[in-house]
This record gives C-alpha cells, structure tokens and sequence, in this order.
C-alpha cells in the first residue's frame, strides 16, 4: 500500500505558518507510516478519506482481525501531548488509546476504530448540541501535577501577538478581542483538562458509547473557553437564519446555561476565538471563511 496524505491534509498544512517543515514532515509520511505500522505490529487496511486536516489516519487491524485506527500528525502539532490527555481521560468520553507508549520516531498514535463518516454534524443541531455538550462535561477534568499541556493563557498569549498585526478590515474587532483577553485571563475561574478544539464534527460514533471525541488539543484552563468553539458550530446556517445577532446570543446563552458557564465569559471567549479564527482565515486566503466568523464576532 501507499500511503500518499490525502490533498485535504496537503493544503490544509501550506497555509499554516510552519508550512516549511511540515512539508519534509510529509515528505517523510510514506516511511513513517510504515514503520509505525511495524512497530506496532498492525496491518494497514486503506487510509481515510478525504480525512482530516492535520494528520493521516490509516484504517488497520491487529493480527486477529481486531479493529483499530494509527494516526500521524507533525511534530509541531505535539502529538505526544494528544496522546497524554486521551490516556489521562482513559476512554471516557473520548476515544481509547491502545498503546500508550509514545514512539518519537514516527509520533503515532494507535486508537481505538470509530465511525468516521458518522459525527454529531449528522444529527439535527439541537440534538447534536445535547449530546455535544454531555461530551464535554466528560472530559472536564483537573489536570495531574506537573502535567505536561500549555494553559489558555499561554496559548491566546502566542495567538493575540499575530492577531496584533490584523488588517484595516479587522481592526477593530481584534482591539476588542484583545481586551477581551486580556480581561478573562487575568482572572481565571478554574484550571481544567479541555479538549481545546471542540466541535461537532469532532465527536464521533463509536462501539462501546454511543458518542466519543477525537482530535483534541489538550489546554488547561476554564470550560468557557473549551465551550467557546462550539458555540459558532455551523456557522453558515447561523449567518443564514434571519435571527442574526440576536439568534447568536441566544446560541451563546442556551450553551452556557447548559453547561453551567458564566454567560459573559463565554460571550467573551467566543468573540476572541472567533476574531483570531478568522484572521488565521484571512491570512491563508480564505475570505469568504473569515467574513462569516468576522461577522459572528461582531454580532456578540
């Protein structure tokens, strides 16, 4: 078998900033891959398709028939730190880890088989953010000592120094995201284990649950910035609606309700996430991305 990325993965790692090194870092999948599969000693079935973004997955199975999923992403994306919170969350609530050795020489990890072509996104929204948010309740919780995962201040600290040098056209969205920022981080309510990239299409259908998560990237800090990501799930259906701004809101409130969030500091971790979202968008070209989530900020 070959394993060739998938173009999805391929464009989608040109438009990061680390683009240089993780094209040698796709360059050398094709050897990667077989010597994690040999390591692990896995038969590789066919790698997923289209896939994600950020890593290869390749379908395989143990040498009794028994299913299981390798996943390879670059080095910059730490995949030893994904590896340290699925194992710490042990399968509850997200997918299983079947080996828990970390391998530095090819960084894969080996997880338990899900349903990839069915997530959340396939339910209607209202019962895909029931169970979304059930999800993420089992993920929340206190970190081990010494843990291994940068915080939310750390993270939106590196973020809010490129989102300082944002276009005329988003001026003065980022100013306000900024001082959003600002304001959340200097008091933190609590310091959890969040999954740091949570949305519907990242929960999916599994054997032994119902629902379970993947892809996570791992962020100690509070659940209204883990819930903030969720909160502009299906962004074009939300632009589309007439509700606009005041359906937004709504949509930010049920959430933090819900799940027991203060509304203002989910309100505000929402618009920062947004607004740096759709910078990242603007950078790499995708325009009509970044009016939609530029818009959602605004309205909130």
């Amino acid at each position: 078998m070959v394993f060739e990325p998938p173009q999805r993965l391929v464009r989608a790692l040109g438009e990061l900033p680390e683009s240089a090194q993780d094209a040698e870092w796709l360059e050398q999948l094709p050897g990667l891959t077989e010597a994690a599969l040999s390591r692990r000693e896995v038969q590789a079935q066919r790698v997923q398709a289209p896939g994600g973004r950020s890593s290869l997955v390749v379908l395989v199975q143990y040498a009794d028939g028994t299913p299981a999923a390798l996943k390879l992403a670059p080095p910059r994306a730490r995949p030893d730190r994904e590896l340290a919170a699925l194992a710490h969350w042990g399968g509850f609530g997200a997918v299983r880890v079947l080996d828990s050795r970390y391998h530095e020489e090819d960084g894969a990890l080996l997880l338990e088989r899900l349903h990839p072509e069915v997530s959340l996104r396939s339910l209607p929204d209202a019962k895909a953010l029931l169970e979304a948010g059930g999800t993420l309740r089992r993920l929340w919780v206190a970190p081990p000592a010494g843990h291994v995962w940068e915080t939310v201040a750390e993270r939106t600290r590196r973020q809010s120094a490129a989102l300082r040098a944002a276009p005329a056209e988003a001026r003065a969205l980022a100013d306000t995201a900024l001082a959003m920022r600002d304001e959340l981080v200097a008091a933190p309510p609590e310091e959890l284990l969040l999954h740091g990239n949570f949305r519907q299409g990242k929960v999916l259908a599994g054997e032994r649950a119902p629902w379970l998560t993947v892809g996570p990237e791992p962020v100690v800090g509070e659940r209204a910035y883990d819930l903030a990501r969720l909160a502009r799930d299906r962004l074009e259906d939300q632009v589309a609606t007439s509700a606009g701004a005041a359906g937004a809101r709504r949509r930010v409130n049920r959430l933090a309700d819900a799940l027991e969030v203060d509304r203002e500091r989910l309100r505000g971790w929402t618009v920062f996430r947004a607004v740096e979202s759709g910078h990242r968008a603007l950078a790499a070209g995708r325009r009509r991305e970044a009016e939609l989530l530029l818009e959602f900020a605004a309205w909130l």
